[in-house]
C-alpha cells in the first residue's frame, strides 16, 4: 500500500476500507487542517472513513483550530481509533471534549491489532 505525505500526517488507505494516519510532530493550525481535510477527503473518495491513527506529541494547536478540527471529524472520518502511549489519547480527547460528546465514535488504544478490530467491528454492525 502507497503512502500518502501529507503536511500533519502521513496516510494508506488499507484493503478494509481503514484508512492509517501516522501523524507528524507540527503545530496545527486552521489552513493546515483545512489543506489535511482535502487531502484526506482525496484519498478517501470524498466519504467518511474508519481512521486509525497513530499519535505523536505534537504542540497544542489554539482554541480556534481545536474547534476547526472538532467541526471535520464527521465530514472525513465514520470512526477514530488513536493509538498512542497510555495517556496521550486521553489527554487529547478531554482537550477536545471535555464538555461534549465526541462527534464520531472514538477510542483509544496502546496497539494496532486491537484498535482495528474495534474499527472493524464497527462496519460489521
Amino acid at each position: 500500500m502507497q503512502l500518502i505525505e501529507g503536511e500533519i500526517a502521513n496516510y494508506r488507505l488499507d484493503e478494509s476500507g481503514i484508512l492509517y494516519s501516522y501523524s507528524k510532530s507540527v503545530l496545527r493550525t486552521v489552513p493546515l487542517m483545512e489543506r489535511n481535510k482535502e487531502l484526506v477527503k482525496s484519498i478517501a473518495g470524498d466519504k467518511p472513513v474508519p481512521l486509525l491513527i497513530f499519535l505523536k506529541n505534537s504542540p497544542m494547536p489554539d482554541k480556534t483550530t481545536r474547534d476547526y478540527s472538532k467541526s471535520i471529524l464527521p465530514e472525513i472520518y465514520s470512526a477514530m481509533a488513536m493509538v498512542s502511549k497510555p495517556g496521550l489519547s486521553t489527554l487529547i480527547m478531554k482537550l477536545l471534549f471535555a464538555f461534549q460528546k465526541p462527534p464520531i465514535p472514538m477510542k483509544s488504544f496502546t496497539d494496532e491489532e486491537t484498535a482495528k478490530a474495534w474499527l472493524l467491528s464497527l462496519s460489521s454492525n
